[in-house]
């Protein structure tokens, strides 16, 4: 009944316009400023370990502290979990629109709050940092859900995944953006101040009260793409998926829609009642009927994206310590605290120009073709093969073949992303009823989160913390790298079995896969499509 209302059929069947365009626009840029903030923080890590932490009476520069270095990373990962739960839970009772401008301006006042970050002490500045990262990565988290939720509302069913995958695409320019704003600093400051390296003069190699504004540009330049499009987000319209089906207004949805579409809607206002009141559209997200319907779906959502962020945020968060273990960024002591700024944005920059960007874009390109399913195993089959590729002859990689280790470690982010990192975020859009639809995508981007977490507190810090017992009684350093890539390479396999109960959404309507659809009883089952 629900896939027989007009203006969800005019949805569905619309030719690709120029609304489409600005939809991806409108919510890309606030996964640009997503990934920007998110992953901006690796660029600067070392800097601050530099500023804040450094002795100069001893013969190394300073570092973060383990715990400390953990908390700056992953605090900003623990607020997007938070805000994923909440605002997709929020998204679904008040609306997709209402409570878009809310995490967008949280964003904004939090990326411009940590770059000001203050304290009397080394610990305070890091905790006064820590909190304000915390409440941006809550705004981040109502992100994933909302614009995900707008954007599946929004498209047409022949390329639905295509434009939810657009949206996503805009992180990867978020991560290439971060690398290059953070060259255009360092290279200011390094002109400017040509400070020496550490080995040849400790104290001028800091020069303190210059070099502690560029990791407070860095951060603070978040603000700028969220602000630019805080207006544009809000002169959109509610999806007319949720003015129907939750908010039951089938007069404002239709006309909503006919500004968008350019068409002249009815409002079937009594149709949409029918529909809304149905008992297909009562059961709620504990129920039995639920489970039934969608248990496996959630489950197979949440374990997939769960495992594929311990490997991909892994990887973002923590390549400055993998390029380092294998040499291709000189010894601290070796250069300038800027300077080593500028090396750590040029390596990210290249890894996420090279194949980064790219991956996003291929699964643009093919996922409406190949569907989800497909590139969804295949990006974890490759992720797999690759890490155990690079792990088992570490040795001969970190010795003999710097450039070939690299080009192989690029390779794990090309597929991450031409594979189950875009994937996670496009199915959960899809197949769950629209009432619940921004929750249950909340609930599984929070179980990715969970999986980022896992990498940047426990799993790599335990073997970042095994290499530093290393380093310090004298034995040849590595070995916890090639530990962390060898267990990666077993959670990306892992992933790859779980992808099994993930369901086939290419070419069908949202109605038809959520079972919405009252003349439709059939449920959807993995590796499932109809004809476009």
């Amino acid at each position: 009944m629900a896939g027989e209302l007009g203006v969800l059929n005019a949805l569905d069947a619309a030719k690709t316009q120029w609304y489409h365009f600005t939809a991806i626009v409108i919510a890309g840029m606030g996964f640009f400023t997503d990934a920007y903030d998110l992953f901006s923080i690796s660029l600067v890590t070392k800097l601050l370990g530099r500023i804040y932490y450094t002795d100069i009476t001893k013969d190394k520069p300073g570092s973060l502290p383990p715990n400390i270095q953990s908390a700056v990373t992953g605090v900003a990962l623990c607020g997007t979990l938070a805000g994923q739960l909440f605002f997709g839970w929020l998204g679904d009772k008040l609306g997709r629109k209402k409570v878009y401008g809310l995490t967008l301006m949280l964003m904004v006042v939090c990326s411009i709050a940590s770059g000001l970050s203050f304290g009397s002490s080394p610990n305070g500045v890091m905790a006064t940092l820590c909190f304000f990262r915390f409440w941006l990565g809550f705004g981040i988290g109502g992100d994933y859900p909302l614009s995900a939720t707008i954007m599946s509302e929004y498209a047409n069913k022949k390329t639905r995944g295509a434009f939810i995958a657009a949206v996503f695409a805009m992180q990867g320019f978020g991560i290439l953006t971060g690398g290059i704003v953070a060259l255009i600093v360092s290279v200011s400051f390094d002109h400017k101040y040509n400070a020496p390296s550490y080995a040849e003069n400790r104290e001028a190699s800091l020069v303190l009260p210059a070099f502690d504004y560029v990791w407070r540009i860095i951060l603070m330049f978040g603000a700028v793409p969220a602000a630019l499009t805080y207006y544009w987000r809000m002169k959109m319209p509610e999806t007319a998926r949720y003015t129907a089906l939750v908010a039951k207004n089938g007069t404002k949805a239709a006309a909503d829609m006919s500004k968008v579409l350019n068409v002249e809607l009815e409002s079937e206002e009594e149709k949409v009642q029918k529909v809304a009141n149905g008992e297909k559209n009562q059961f709620g997200l504990f129920s039995g009927e639920f489970m039934k319907r969608h248990g496996l779906h959630l489950v197979g959502t949440t374990t997939t994206w769960f495992l594929l962020d311990i490997a991909f945020y892994s990887q973002n968060l923590f390549q400055k310590d993998i390029f380092s273990a294998i040499g291709w960024i000189p010894p601290a002591q070796d250069m300038s605290a800027i300077h080593e700024v500028y090396r750590i944005a040029k390596a990210q920059t290249l890894i996420a120009l090279c194949s980064t960007v790219p991956g996003y874009w291929f699964t643009v390109a093919f996922i409406d073709y190949m569907g989800r399913f497909a590139i969804q195993l295949m990006g974890f089959f490759f992720m797999t093969v690759f890490m155990f590729a690079l792990a088992i002859p570490y040795d001969h990689w970190k010795h003999h073949n710097k450039i070939g280790f690299v080009v192989m470690y690029s390779f794990t982010f090309f597929f991450s992303n031409f594979g189950p990192n875009a994937t996670t975020f496009v199915v959960p859009a899809e197949i769950f009823p629209a009432r619940l639809r921004s929750t249950c995508h909340g609930i599984s981007a929070a179980a990715g989160k969970a999986g980022a977490i896992v990498g940047a507190f426990g799993f790599l810090y335990a073997a970042q913390s095994k290499h530093r017992a290393e380093v310090e009684a004298g034995y040849r350093p590595g070995i916890g790298i090639k530990n962390s890539l060898i267990m990666l390479g077993v959670i990306n396999f892992l992933g790859m079995l779980f992808t099994f109960l993930v369901p086939e959404s290419k070419g069908k309507s949202l109605e038809e896969l959520s079972g919405e659809n009252e003349e439709d009883d059939t449920t959807i089952t993995k590796g499932e499509t109809v004809p476009v």
